[in-house]
């Protein structure tokens, strides 16, 4: 067991390192963040802060030196470069999971070959195989680069043949992979945490909906049925014990129209539809993620109360401000970012409410996400 005092290094420096900052600060922690931007979301709240590219290898290497547990907040890690300094720094996560995870086609074929119900797919390397894989699958159908691409980039939707000339762009990047289109009713994910013990802690199916593929609101509980919601989370309990998880894991899931859970993604690391844990949860993600990669024993998830979270992008940040004054009981979160970008995410609020329709309806009139 790492014990408070000890150092926890970070590879990445955004919104999910600042989080996992302030949850590591309570709990007694020191805190070292590997990131190349000096004023960063998590650098402004750390200890200390390498200033270094990701694949700076000498700067891992420093990193690993002077901390006494390594994690990161983001797939595209250098498995190379963690696998180098594991001799020298406890890397509880190891690099398996990253393996997987950052590789969609590997993905895809872990969840299938342990029984998880997915999206038919096929690997996609040339216009042959394109031309094979829609024979096979059919339309619609989404091809996605097998790396790299988050909200909604690196992939194109193939309604029909004309989208064909589209995707042949999409395969000079790279492998691809093909997935059949789900026709789902919700869209929904579960964070799952484990330690090296074993222990799991299993938080509530969050229903998420997105706008341009980004995700815009959490609602927690989500509006399945019961007996859906606790197959999700199990599907994420099976999978974390399958991948032999330590740390937080983020499982999506997709509620077909036919009733059945389709699992469509896996986030190694704390996720976007995760943070209404911090307030509405008697553990945050951010927190289980903590303790399993420094070996404590894992809490029993207990949702406080109902609640909304809602994006906040660049686009949305002045009016955001203008809200703060208006309502006292939303709690606001502003990641510190300096630059403001149109859809890049900039902070979030959480709503802890009674009536999850009346608030996401208070949220609709503020005019600011249309």
């Amino acid at each position: 067991m790492i014990e408070p005092g000890k150092t926890i290094g970070i590879i990445g420096g955004g919104q999910l390192g600042q989080m996992l900052t302030f949850s590591a600060k309570k709990a007694g922690f020191r805190v070292l963040i590997l990131d190349p931007n000096p004023d960063c979301s998590a650098g402004q709240a750390a200890d200390d802060q390498i200033v270094a590219d990701y694949a700076d290898r000498t700067a891992i290497a420093e990193l690993a030196k002077r901390s006494d547990v390594l994690t990161y907040e983001f797939e595209n890690v250098d498995l190379e470069a963690l696998e180098a300094v594991q001799t020298d720094v406890s890397i509880p996560q190891g690099t398996h999971l990253l393996a997987i995870t950052k590789n969609r086609l590997r993905e895809k074929s872990f969840l299938r070959d342990n029984g998880l119900q997915v999206a038919p797919f096929a690997a996609v390397k040339n216009q042959a195989a394109l031309t094979a894989a829609v024979a096979e699958i059919g339309f619609p159908a989404v091809l996605k680069t097998c790396e790299g691409g988050y909200d909604g980039k690196a992939q194109v939707v193939l309604h029909d043949q004309a989208d064909i000339s589209a995707a042949k762009q999409l395969l000079t990047h790279g492998e691809c992979i093909l997935e059949g289109w789900v026709d789902f009713s919700h869209e929904c994910s579960v964070m799952v945490g484990r330690n090296l013990a074993g222990a799991v802690s299993l938080f509530p199916v969050s229903e998420n909906i997105h706008h341009h593929q980004i995700l815009h609101e959490s609602i927690v509980p989500a509006r399945i049925p019961v007996p859906a919601q606790q197959q999700a989370q199990q599907m994420a309990k099976k999978i974390a014990e399958a991948i032999n998880l330590c740390g937080i894991l983020g499982v999506e899931f997709f509620l077909g129209k036919n009733g059945q859970i389709y699992v469509n993604e896996l986030a190694p690391r704390p996720h976007n539809s995760g943070h209404y844990s911090i307030e509405a949860c008697n553990f945050s993600q951010f927190d289980v993620h903590n303790r399993a990669i420094c070996n404590w024993p894992l809490p029993q998830i207990d949702l406080l109360k109902p609640v909304v979270m809602v994006n906040v992008l660049g686009q949305h940040v002045a009016g955001v401000k203008k809200l703060i004054s208006q309502k006292p009981q939303w709690q606001f979160h502003d990641y510190g970012k300096g630059e403001i970008r149109r859809d890049r995410k900039m902070g979030h609020i959480t709503i802890l409410t009674d009536d999850p329709t009346a608030t996401l309806a208070e949220v609709q009139a503020t005019k600011i996400w249309e």
